[in-house]
């Protein structure tokens, strides 16, 4: 007898859940195991603490799974422009959509968001089941597929399985794929914040000694901050009254949105930079933050993964319409082949601009800032920039060049 699922997706987060939808649509039978339920509803007043900046060919991947809509109509927050400076120096640089005729540079989406539109377009589709909430205890192999055994003594066989199931993934570790670490001795901390000026429907970030500080636009007026820091200053900062950590919060941004009139949640998280020494094992393939993690200063691990996931599915996809085993290494690598070198180029780039700004030394400052000058009066450059960012050039999936309406 065949298998009763094409795919087993282990992880139905962002990226996992992406893989499934995009699977499902094109009419594969995919199982999602999940093992936390996506809240309903919350309150009108809340903001997730988790919040991702997601690129147009995000926005265009969302689009073409069907699950833009439910996202909007749960709230996501454009932003049109961003503002980049140095704290070593004058260098700055200033990003606008309309620079490039687009409406926006990019939306910041809250992580529950985009989770429950996701899972709603997935309980839509009839050959995706949705194993929630449920936890992988056990993987197995057999001639043509491969198990996922879960703790409560279901089996569920499959040609292939998809390891979604983040950074401190069970499928790689059950696989036994090595990974490269490297600890940067920061911590991102994170929290909503209020502030005396509306955010412009614009990004802002300011190069500081100790790692970048952002401040990502939030639908309701408010900012989602992220700052890399030092670790024990991460924890000193977390420890600090709430009227203290404003001005501490006023002085590290030059009040560019004004007095910091309030501070939600305050949690840090520690910064490393992963990447899985391969992200094939038999019959399985790792995708987003299973395969790879890289620091957060540019906000571009979110999209890398859901670069993964669309890709991974196209190349399944197609070659289950060629009637060739979806689970084959050979059909694999050229997943593998795709997204590695590209998910690799950007690792390195963020190590790049990370020692760049946070390096204090007189010369490296003054190169840096004037880089930045130049950069921002250079036109055709800045735009090629913007254009890289935003997701709109390079190899990418079909899924992730689909129209979107504009809004």
């Amino acid at each position: 007898m065949s298998p009763a699922f094409d795919a087993i997706v282990v992880g139905g987060s962002n990226v996992g859940a992406t893989v499934a939808c995009a699977l499902g649509q094109a009419g594969l039978r995919v199982a999602v195991i999940e093992p936390r339920q996506t809240p309903a509803a919350w309150s009108a007043d809340s903001v997730d603490l988790r919040v991702y900046s997601i690129t147009r060919a995000s926005q265009r991947i969302f689009a073409a799974l069907g699950a833009w809509e439910g996202m909007v109509s749960r709230g996501v927050s454009p932003f049109r422009e961003m503002h980049v400076w140095d704290a070593g120096g004058r260098g700055a640089i200033h990003f606008d959509s309309t620079a490039i005729g687009e409406d926006t540079l990019g939306h910041i989406i809250e992580q529950r968001v985009i989770q429950a539109a996701l899972h709603e377009r997935l309980r839509e589709l009839p050959t995706v089941e949705l194993v929630c909430p449920a936890e992988l205890d056990a993987i197995e192999h057999m001639p043509g597929a491969v198990t996922a055994v879960l703790a409560d003594g279901r089996r569920l066989p499959a040609p292939l399985l998809v390891g979604a199931d983040g950074v401190q993934s069970p499928v790689r570790e059950m696989a036994g794929i090595v990974t490269e670490v490297h600890e940067y001795l920061q911590r991102a901390l994170v929290a909503p914040v209020a502030t005396e000026h509306w955010h412009r429907e614009t990004a802002w970030q300011r190069f500081l000694p100790g790692g970048p500080l952002a401040f990502l636009p939030l639908r309701d007026g408010r900012c989602s901050i992220v700052w890399s820091l030092p670790g024990e200053q991460a924890d000193r900062y977390l420890a600090l009254p709430e009227s203290d950590f404003r001005r501490e919060l006023e002085e590290a941004s030059e009040r560019a949105l004004g007095a910091i009139t309030a501070v939600g949640e305050r949690v840090a998280f520690p910064l490393r930079r992963m990447h899985a020494r391969s992200y094939l094992a038999e019959r399985i393939a790792l995708v987003g933050d299973a395969a790879h993690v890289i620091h957060p200063l540019a906000g571009q691990g979110a999209n890398l993964g859901l670069l993964d996931a669309a890709t991974l599915a196209q190349v399944v996809i197609d070659a289950h319409a060629d009637g060739r085993d979806i689970g084959d290494r050979r059909v694999l690598r050229r997943y593998e082949r795709w997204r590695r070198g590209d998910n690799l180029a950007m690792m390195s780039a963020m190590d790049g601009f990370k020692y760049l700004f946070g390096n204090s030394l007189l010369p490296v400052r003054q190169v840096r800032n004037l880089g930045l000058r130049l950069v921002d009066g250079a036109g055709p450059l800045k735009a090629f920039l913007i254009r890289y960012a935003m997701g709109l050039s390079g190899d990418l999936p079909r899924l992730a060049m689909a129209p979107v309406a504009p809004e």
